[in-house]
Order: structure tokens, then C-alpha cells, then sequence
């Protein structure tokens, strides 16, 4: 179910944009509809209001929560259910945030990445990404919504932009408080800046090297380092924001001195801030996590040198925080059964 799809039965049920709206609104902001200055009765046509309980209870099964794997840093990794069976993994941050995916799996297929293992499955639509948000409020507070879950958001563009301009208009939540991340799409450069919700951009550099990063992101369009930032330059210049620059550490693979000289060269006096996050060890893939003591020793080493960097701790390490773990396992043990039960048949 897309966004405009909720609209266009709205409008043929006789409402106009500002009942369209106060539907969408109560439902991306949990809010009973009885709420506010504007009853239903008072406001709302007839039809709209007789058709609520039925479209509200459709609303509802877009997405439910399988399982809750709560972390010791405050965060709350969630396999989410959808409609037709399908899984995908949404988490609770810590400070008011959700991530969440935009598709069934990744066509990218990022080497040190668990969900781009399954290649794609089926897009993610408007819908399905706003109930994720709203699963989330049902469980706590949410102001920040970052699209960095499974899936390539630059892969599903209709579908992330339609879900990006409800929450940004009616949700509540600032629009820089609304960070996409792609691998660097030329999609998302041209169409970001025509949005009425301009969100936050959130760039995978992972390597200033284009041999590496073919490697490690193969199925990601082909810039070069400093064409990838030059387009992110722009787009925080137009916004005001800066593009957040995202480095999975990987131990022995892109944290060498050569790497290091090349990103300050790459980003200093850019408005940037560089995401530095050791990498989540995924078991049966070939990449290590590298000590804590080296990761903070490299994130001191590129700050004394002018690239404002943010070491981060991934969220959900001791509950398989890495992107399509979760999921992995739960396709894992589904399957399991489905054996036994074929044998026991």
C-alpha cells in the first residue's frame, strides 16, 4: 500500500487535502482520531468517517513486530513482519531514533554486508516504511528517522521519497532529522533537491580507493571518491546540512596509513561529518572488527587533522546488530522447521 494509494481512495470516498492529511497525520503520529481541536463528526465527511475503522484496521496489519531483541546501549533491534509474509529489520536507536529498511533484501551486494547476501527480494513500499515508523512510536518516543536499514534507498526512490515527504510534512519530525544513505546513486542528486522534504544524505565512502570500492560495493555506481563528495558538497551546501560520510572499519582492509592521507586530503574542508564505525562481525563473512583502542586511535588521528569524525559503536552488537542478520537467523530457523516438518510428514 503507497501513500498516494491511501490518498487517491480518500479523495473517491469525498475528501479533500486537509482530510487526507488528518487521516495520514493521526495514523503517522498514533494519535486516536477523537484527538485535537476538529472532531470527526465535526470535520470529516461521512463516507471518511464510515470507512476509518476498515482502512485504520488495513493501516494496522501493513506491518507487525515479530520479535524484539533489546541491547545493553539502549537500542532494540525488531524483525518486522509484513502483509504477505515477507521480513524485514527495523531498530529503536538510542536519543529518539528508528532506522529502517526500504527493501526486502539489496541488489548492492556490499561484500561485508549480511543483507546484501540474499539479493534483492521486493521493494518496500510507502506504506510498509511509514508503518515501521509508526511500530516504533507504539514503543517509544521517535524525532529522528534514518533510512539506513536493508535495502538501497536510491533502489526504491518513489516509495522512500513519498514515506520521506508524510513524515517530514505531517509526522512531526524535522526535516534534517530525516537522513537517507545510499551507496551514491546519481538518482538521488538529481531528485532530492526537487522534494518539498529535503532530508539529510548520508554517503557509504567505506574507501577513497575505486579498485576497493568496486570490490567491496560491486553492484554500486561507479564514482570515484572525490566525485561522490563533490556531488555530497552540493547538496549540503543547497540544504544547510552536512553530509554525513559513512567508513565501516575494516580491520586490514581500509584502515591503513594510505587510506587515512587520502580521506584527509578527500574531506578536509568540506561540510562533513565522517562516520567512522567499527565494523559488525558477521559470521561466515571474511572481514574482522578492529580493536576498539586502534579504531579510537585513528578516529583521533583524522580529527587533529581538521575531518570532524564521530566513532561510532554500531547499535545492537550483542543482539546481531549488523543489517540482515536478524533476519538471516529468523530465515534460517523458518526453514529448519520447514524441513522437520517435511520429515515427520
Amino acid at each position: 500500500m503507497r501513500i498516494e494509494a491511501i490518498r487517491t481512495r480518500l479523495r473517491a470516498l469525498g475528501a479533500r487535502p486537509l482530510h487526507e492529511d488528518r487521516v495520514l497525520r493521526d495514523w503517522v503520529r498514533v494519535m486516536d482520531h477523537d484527538r485535537g481541536r476538529r472532531r470527526p463528526d465535526d470535520f470529516l465527511p461521512k463516507p471518511v468517517r464510515e470507512a476509518l475503522p476498515q482502512l485504520d484496521a488495513e493501516l494496522d496489519a501493513l506491518a507487525r513486530v515479530i520479535s524484539t531483541h533489546p541491547a545493553d546501549d539502549g537500542s532494540a533491534r525488531l524483525l518486522v513482519g509484513l502483509a504477505d509474509g515477507q521480513t524485514v529489520e527495523s531498530v529503536l536507536l538510542p536519543r529518539d531514533g528508528v532506522c529502517v529498511s526500504s527493501q526486502v533484501g539489496c541488489a548492492v551486494g556490499c561484500q561485508f554486508c549480511m543483507t546484501g547476501q540474499s539479493g534483492l527480494i521486493r521493494q518496500v513500499t510507502s506504506g510498509e516504511i511509514v508503518a515501521q515508523v509508526v511500530l516504533a512510536r507504539r514503543l517509544r518516543p521517535v524525532k529522528k528517522v534514518v533510512f539506513m536499514g536493508m535495502g538501497e534507498p536510491a533502489h526504491n526512490l518513489d516509495n522512500v521519497l513519498e514515506a520521506i515527504e508524510l513524515l517530514g510534512v505531517e509526522g512531526n519530525i524535522a526535516h534534517k532529522n530525516l537522513v537517507l544513505s545510499t551507496v551514491g546513486d546519481p538518482r538521488v542528486f538529481e531528485r532530492l533537491p526537487q522534494g518539498r522534504v529535503k532530508p539529510a544524505l548520508a554517503l557509504s565512502l567505506h574507501t577513497t580507493k575505486t579498485d576497493l570500492r568496486a570490490r567491496l560495493l560491486p553492484r554500486a555506481p561507479r564514482f570515484a571518491a572525490r566525485e561522490l563528495v563533490d556531488e555530497g558538497e552540493r547538496y549540503a551546501r543547497l540544504t544547510g546540512y552536512p553530509i554525513q560520510y559513512q567508513w565501516t572499519l575494516l580491520d586490514g582492509v581500509n584502515d591503513g596509513p594510505d587510506e587515512l592521507e587520502a580521506l584527509v586530503d578527500l574531506l578536509r574542508g568540506k561540510y562533513a561529518v565522517l562516520n567512522m564505525i567499527p565494523y559488525n562481525t558477521n559470521p561466515g563473512l571474511p572481514f574482522r572488527r578492529p580493536d576498539w583502542d586502534k579504531a579510537r586511535a585513528i578516529a583521533a588521528w583524522l580529527f587533529e587533522r581538521g575531518i570532524l569524525t564521530k566513532l561510532r559503536d554500531s547499535a545492537g552488537q550483542d543482539v546481531d546488530g549488523g543489517c540482515g542478520q536478524l533476519r538471516a537467523r529468523a530465515t534460517g530457523e523458518q526453514t529448519v522447521t520447514l524441513r522437520r516438518t517435511a520429515a515427520a510428514a
